[in-house]
């Protein structure tokens, strides 16, 4: 692997441009003041295997929806009437996933561990913090595989033309004059920065935007507001499993909204179905073999080292690692552990020569438009680091 030192960013510097989230618990920086160097070819592969697992995405889908298998992916029954209204209406817009992938550097295959496809988080990183690094240190700020904050603007304008052609957007958002509002919870500097970066982002692609947190935003028969304005596009950065589980009357709420027409929702509902860990094992039915893929099961897999997780669990909680023989290798605990589990096979990350693991993180906005990493133990989880990369 091939590390650059830099110049790290000072805390003064993040907090001015809104990146509060920048020291650990331990009092350790959450940026790492190295990043991954990738040659043009490396970028391009993980440019081109993000693209083609999107693809594979849709079509799983679709084969979920036809064939009613949403208890098979752990999806929560209160959402699947809302997910079948968003998958089957093209308004209902993907604005942006991460795909988590083991290999891409040092000669090693990459490999797909998940699809974060609907809350996805280090958007702030990749976008902003990445570049800012390399300006920084007076390298070439374009010297990365990332053009995250112009696709997201891109993919916003295609809420109102529904294609790759966005050169219209002026002339129909004239007529339609449409507002979304932007809600995060309240108390999480992280996810709040985060959701105001992409209001931001929306305000220079052209919409008008407001934003609420989400326990004073108005759900009713007539639509989304705060106060007395109606919104007829709703970003919401809390996950739908959550909505699902924690908040039933307001998924109920939702899926009338959806269905009468008041209002879209972003990321729409059907990202729950990529967002599913249990979404690889109907990849691995629709695709056996497939070089982008690893081995996944509901049941355990014989002879072969595993990785077991949740079909909803977040930042490494509730992960365990198995080997051949069945023996543990390593466990995490968490609050995850009511949700199915499914069984993938294990595949190690690259390493550096301090043996932390670094797995690569795409985001996905219309196409793959941003590459960064993650570096920790074996189980990355929330204390892991954000490393950046310059493509030499």
């Amino acid at each position: 692997m091939n590390l650059k030192k830099l110049q790290p960013l000072t805390n003064e510097y993040l907090e001015s441009i809104g990146f509060t989230w920048h020291t650990d618990t331990d009092e350790t920086s959450y940026i790492s003041d190295e990043v991954v160097s990738i040659s043009e070819q490396e970028a391009e592969a993980y440019y081109e295997s993000a693209n083609e697992l999107y693809d594979m995405f849709c079509e799983a889908g679709q084969h979920v929806i036809d064939n009613n298998l949403f208890h098979e992916l752990d999806i929560p029954f209160n959402l699947v009437e809302l997910i079948k209204a968003s998958w089957e209406d093209d308004v209902h817009w993907h604005l942006y996933g991460r795909f988590d992938l083991a290999g891409g550097i040092d000669g090693k295959p990459i490999k797909l561990i998940e699809f974060n496809a609907d809350t996805p988080t280090a958007l702030f990183e990749t976008a902003i913090v990445q570049w800012a690094m390399l300006k920084f240190n007076e390298l070439e700020e374009s010297s990365q595989f990332n053009s995250l904050y112009e696709a997201l603007k891109d993919n916003f304008k295609r809420f109102v033309t529904l294609d790759g052609e966005i050169e219209d957007f002026d002339k129909h958002y004239e007529k339609l004059n449409w507002k979304i509002l932007f809600s995060s919870v309240a108390g999480n500097d992280e996810e709040e920065n985060t959701t105001k970066l992409l209001q931001h982002i929306a305000n220079e692609a052209g919409y008008k935007t407001d934003f609420e947190f989400i326990g004073d935003v108005g759900f009713n028969s007539e639509g989304i507001s705060k106060e007395d304005t109606l919104f007829e596009f709703w970003f919401k950065l809390i996950p739908w499993e959550d909505i699902a589980i924690d908040e039933g009357e307001l998924a109920v709420i939702l899926t009338e909204i959806i269905n009468d027409k008041k209002a879209i929702i972003f990321n729409p509902a059907y990202t729950l179905l990529f967002q599913s860990k249990g979404i690889m094992k109907i990849l691995w039915d629709l695709y056996p073999n497939h070089p982008l893929l690893l081995e996944t099961s509901f049941e355990p897999l014989e002879n072969t080292k595993q990785v077991e997780k949740m079909c909803f669990g977040r930042e490494g909680a509730n992960v365990a690692i198995v080997n051949e023989d069945n023996s543990l290798d390593i466990k995490t605990d968490g609050v995850y552990e009511n949700f199915k589990p499914i069984y993938q096979e294990y595949v190690e990350f690259p390493q550096d020569q301090n043996g932390d693991y670094y797995q690569a993180g795409v985001f996905y906005a219309y196409e793959a438009c941003g590459l960064g990493f993650r570096k920790g133990g074996k189980i990355l989880d929330n204390m892991s680091k954000f490393v950046g990369h310059i493509v030499e």
